[in-house]
């Protein structure tokens, strides 16, 4: 009972700190640039783009374009070579390793100063989640979160590895008698032994908060079914909060359901390496609160200029509700003007929340209709609304050449169970994605497209493709949507 109401007790003090930020924003913002400028003007980048004559944002849009990995990474190389005060002061902690779709391999520095803001935010989400529900038994069982192996190479004396396993070697003292699984299983590389192991070693205990990407943890959710013919809130009673990010959790949520047994309470959050973003600081809402304490100060670019290569660049006194922006970050481990690669919309502005709608990669414009993440996702979601389909995993790619009749959007889909009629769920689904995007709709009544067309994808069919292209589990996320063939064509073979 004591625990219970220190929990309690810690979640409302933290709730009222936040509070300080979350009412100031334009304040905390101005702060944390001031901060990251000082900071960083006896660096090598400062030097070389005129921190010491930067004072405010029209300064910094002056000096410091925007840059993607490859436009920074000559100073990245430096870093990993050993040298100090390149991008941040001193050396960073680590390197997170991430794969690229244009530049390979990307190492992405994290500082001493910014390693605690991927922690606190974690922190700040469960807290907030007790705070609004007063559910603190999720703190009295075992929790684990599916993750990518704490195993870290060190290169001239920088940790190297997933941010996944970075984070894992951060894990506060009050979780760690509670946290699930063992190191050793954890370091496990192979993903499916590595799920078996997870499972022996978690059907015993009490879980009671299970995170990760909704894919993996959806694989870990079929074998404890499969091993027990029991629902996953059978074989753990306790188990109420279930935490993600990376994807939308809506297209997967029907089948989360089917496989606990009952709706359960879900924390959605933002984390990314280059910065932990946001979170969903109330239960039932779909938008997240952008973090603004956290020593990452945020430009934007509208989506639409984007794509015309105009950057102009927006600071929160700019940005409007409703429309979709490309997230710029400079950060606390030396990220400059960054583009991250996700774009995202404005839900409110009083707090500032948000909506992650894609990737800025991950999009379809093989006839001009640039139709993003979001879009699909909304679309099947309304499909699926009131039916027993389930999906299991989708993407979908342009048919530029099909053997007969127009171009259209084939959609590649993973059903756990089938519609009664494929065509009339086609033709709905086409519906929303007309609804979705105007000029989608205007190119299928322009009859330049035809409706789009369902492939259906065989059983496991998305997880046999992950692991040949050597990324099953842990952080890996499929496309929902490219621009090419590449994917659907493996999938294909």
């Amino acid at each position: 009972m004591i625990l219970k109401i220190l929990i309690k007790l810690f979640a409302l003090v933290q709730h009222y700190k936040n509070s300080f930020w979350i009412k100031n924003p334009h304040k905390a913002q101005e702060r944390t640039f001031n901060y990251l400028i000082q900071k960083a003007k006896k660096t090598e980048f400062g030097r070389d783009h005129n921190f010491d004559k930067i004072s405010n944002h029209q300064d910094f849009v002056k000096n410091v374009p925007i840059r993607d990995y490859e436009k920074i990474k000559s100073y990245v190389e430096k870093v990993r070579k050993g040298e100090p005060n390149i991008l941040w002061s001193g050396k960073p902690l680590y390197f997170s390793k991430t794969s690229g779709t244009t530049s390979g391999v990307k190492y992405i520095p994290i500082s001493k100063e910014s390693i605690s803001t991927h922690i606190n935010s974690a922190r700040d989400a469960i807290l907030s989640y007790i705070y609004y529900t007063g559910n603190a038994k999720i703190f009295f069982g075992k929790q684990i979160f599916l993750q990518g192996s704490p195993t870290l190479e060190i290169i001239n004396g920088i940790k190297t590895g997933r941010l996944s396993g970075i984070v894992a070697h951060h894990v506060p003292k009050y979780l760690q008698r509670s946290r699930m699984p063992t190191w050793n299983t954890n370091c496990i590389e192979d993903w499916e032994k590595k799920v078996e192991k997870i499972i022996e070693e978690t059907l015993v205990e009490n879980m009671t908060i299970i995170g990760g990407i909704p894919p993996w943890v959806q694989m870990y959710f079929e074998k404890i079914k499969q091993k027990t013919n029991m629902p996953i809130s059978k074989v753990f009673r306790n188990f109420s909060l279930f935490i993600y990010g990376g994807v939308n959790f809506e297209p997967y949520r029907n089948i989360f359901e089917d496989l606990i047994g009952k709706k359960i309470d879900t924390i959605e959050l933002f984390p990314a390496s280059e910065g932990f973003f946001a979170y969903q600081d109330k239960p039932g809402r779909e938008d997240l609160l952008l973090i603004l304490n956290n020593k990452i100060f945020y430009e934007f670019i509208e989506l639409d200029h984007f794509k015309k290569n105009k950057f102009k660049r927006l600071t929160l006194k700019d940005v409007i509700t409703n429309k979709d922006y490309v997230m710029i970050v400079s950060t606390n481990a030396g990220l400059w003007s960054y583009n991250v690669g996700d774009t995202i919309r404005f839900t409110s502005l009083k707090p500032f929340r948000i909506l992650v709608t894609g990737r800025v990669k991950h999009f379809i414009s093989a006839f001009g209709e640039h139709v993003i993440g979001k879009e699909v996702e909304t679309a099947l979601n309304k499909t699926l609304k009131n039916t027993d389909v389930k999906v299991v995993e989708f993407t979908v790619a342009p048919q530029n050449n099909p053997e007969s009749g127009l171009p259209h959007h084939e959609w590649f889909i993973e059903f756990d169970n089938l519609p009664e009629s494929l065509s009339e769920f086609s033709k709905k689904l086409d519906d929303f994605m007309q609804e979705e995007n105007i000029y989608y709709k205007d190119l299928i009544s322009g009859k330049i497209l035809k409706p789009l067309v369902i492939r259906k994808v065989t059983k496991n069919g998305f997880k046999i493709y992950m692991k040949k292209i050597g990324k099953l589990g842990g952080q890996n996320k499929l496309p929902r949507l490219s621009n090419d063939r590449s994917i659907v064509n493996k999938l294909l073979n």
